[in-house]
């Protein structure tokens, strides 16, 4: 406490009120409103308060009334510093006169709708305020409280997790948000209501989306958001997703059997709702590496298809069933997915790094071409790629120009995987090699250094990641003429250098790799 809160001065309550209706608020706003000597409260130019008139059965003759009015609210304005500057002016301005009843002894009490330190005017006089005067800030129920008991629906259950937005945000970064979360209360509509609408729908999420007026106020309204006419939205709105969790959970999956079940289904299956396929990338490792729209597309789904050791990687919700299987079953794991979307399932197939790289689209993709898959809704979500987590742990080995080849043979004959690795080390390209090895196979890598030695330096910089993201994450670089096929292994990516690769050892003892954008005339 300062030597000015220790002298005789007042005290500063900041009050919250409550989301409107003065039944809800609380016995100590009720007993600091009426005791108070002033009575500050925000208010626009026409001079009405909301904030007062959600407290005025408690207000007295004697009080001192302390409008603090808004010279803008949201049209433009000719002060040199703009919108915000004419803010941070009236702010200023408005805490010393509240200052100037703190320095007189008298208690002051700042009216806030809702909660006073949730999105509130309150906070720019508390930021002012509270550090020179004794200060105490009563909390109030929040508008988004509010409208989730007037929708009777639960916010948020078990892990689930809630974000709150404001519809000033630009449209990309809503629709990124909103896909990306449970559930959210986007606030500040009105002129932001189109906006919002857009996010909602370009997020998918435009079918749960609740519209919520004015909660516990006189003109309360509620209504799927889908069905408001934009002209009637207010600034006292707000768009609510509640909480997914409330169907009852279907009944668990067999697991591996899934996805081996599935030509068997497909003759039984009868026309339903439509539904639809997304595959899914995952990234490398942890939720640290997944996309936004990826987040969403996972929380969205009725039914998670994949690799077990994927799907173990995706958290569980309730109401969502999960069909894990083999990792050598791609076609049957991907016709399971449609099968379940021609059922009017809105099906994820989860695949590791991003799904067009040696993983599931192609899988999926590949049957949702043929019968009876044709009219299927396939989409893909991108994901980082394996080759360029390990890439930004190193430095920059990509930064020129760089070919993509996975070493295993399971699918492609050997003498493929040499002749094109040959071709791109004869063209000089930085190699991003994929699936190096496994316990069954055990010779790629030494053949692949052995080849490329025809073409690269001895001390050409090899990095070489393992678990990129992960628990055991290992990256180092080595010279090609050292690697150790048996440090290798499937979690394993090798990203070899060009001849213009550099590998540098800089002040603090690392070494990064990079490979210049620039390169030599021959």
């Amino acid at each position: 406490m300062t030597d000015r809160q220790n002298s005789a001065t007042g005290r500063l309550y900041g009050v919250g009120l409550g989301p409107g209706d003065p039944d809800l608020m609380t016995v100590r706003a009720v007993e600091l409103i009426s005791k108070a000597d002033v009575v500050a409260y925000h208010s626009a130019r026409h001079g009405r308060s909301i904030a007062r008139s959600i407290a005025a059965r408690h207000l007295h003759e004697g009080q001192l009334e302390e409008p603090l009015v808004y010279p803008v609210t949201t049209e433009t304005t000719d002060h040199p510093g703009g919108y915000r500057g004419a803010l941070d002016e009236f702010y200023a301005e408005a805490a010393e006169r509240l200052a100037g009843h703190l320095d007189a002894g008298r208690t002051v009490v700042v009216l806030a709708e809702g909660d006073p330190m949730f999105y509130g005017s309150y906070m720019h006089m508390h930021k002012r305020l509270a550090h020179r005067y004794p200060t105490e800030v009563v909390p109030g129920v929040t508008s988004v409280s509010a409208a989730a008991a007037r929708l009777g629906r639960p916010l948020v259950e078990a892990e689930e997790v809630l974000t709150i937005l404001p519809g000033t945000l630009p449209e990309e970064e809503l629709t990124a948000r909103l896909a990306a979360t449970d559930s959210a209360v986007v606030m500040k509509l009105g002129r932001t209501f189109p906006t919002v609408r857009r996010a909602l729908e370009r997020s998918g999420r435009l079918a749960e989306a609740q519209f919520v007026e004015r909660a516990t106020m006189a003109g309360e309204r509620t209504a799927p958001l889908a069905e408001v006419d934009p002209e009637s939205v207010p600034y006292f709105s707000l768009a609510v997703l509640p909480s997914r969790i409330g169907l009852p959970e279907p009944e668990a999956s067999s697991d591996a059997s899934d996805a081996s079940d599935a030509a068997g289904a497909a003759e039984s299956v009868e026309p339903a709702a439509q539904g639809s396929v997304v595959v899914v990338g995952l990234g490398p490792a942890g939720p640290l590496w997944l996309t936004p729209e990826a987040r969403g597309e996972l929380a969205a789904a009725d039914e998670l298809v994949g690799y077990t050791t994927y799907l173990d990687r995706v958290p569980v919700r309730a109401g969502q069933r999960r069909h894990g299987s083999d990792n050598k079953v791609e076609a049957e794991r991907a016709e399971f997915a449609l099968d379940l979307a021609r059922r009017g399932r809105r099906v994820a197939v989860v695949s590791s790094g991003d799904p067009g790289v040696f993983a599931m689209a192609t899988a999926v993709l590949e049957a949702a071409c043929a019968d009876p898959y044709r009219e299927v809704p396939v989409r893909i979500v991108p994901g980082m790629t394996a080759a360029h987590a390990a890439a930004s742990r190193a430095g920059a080995p990509l930064g020129h120009d760089y070919a993509v080849v996975s070493l295993s043979d399971r699918l492609k004959p050997w003498t493929v995987v040499a002749e094109r690795l040959r071709a791109a080390a004869a063209a000089d390209l930085v190699l991003a090699l994929y699936n190096p090895g496994s316990r069954s196979r055990t010779t790629q890598v030494a053949l692949a250094r052995d080849l490329l030695l025809e073409h690269r330096a001895p001390d050409t910089p090899v990095v070489m990641a393992r678990d990129v993201g992960g628990p055991t994450e290992r990256v180092r670089t080595v010279r090609l003429a050292e690697l150790d096929p048996a440090e290798v292994d499937m979690r394993t990516i090798l990203l070899i250098g060009s001849s213009q690769t550099q590998a540098v050892r800089r002040g603090d003892g690392t070494e990064v790799v990079w490979t210049p954008r620039r390169y030599p005339e021959r």
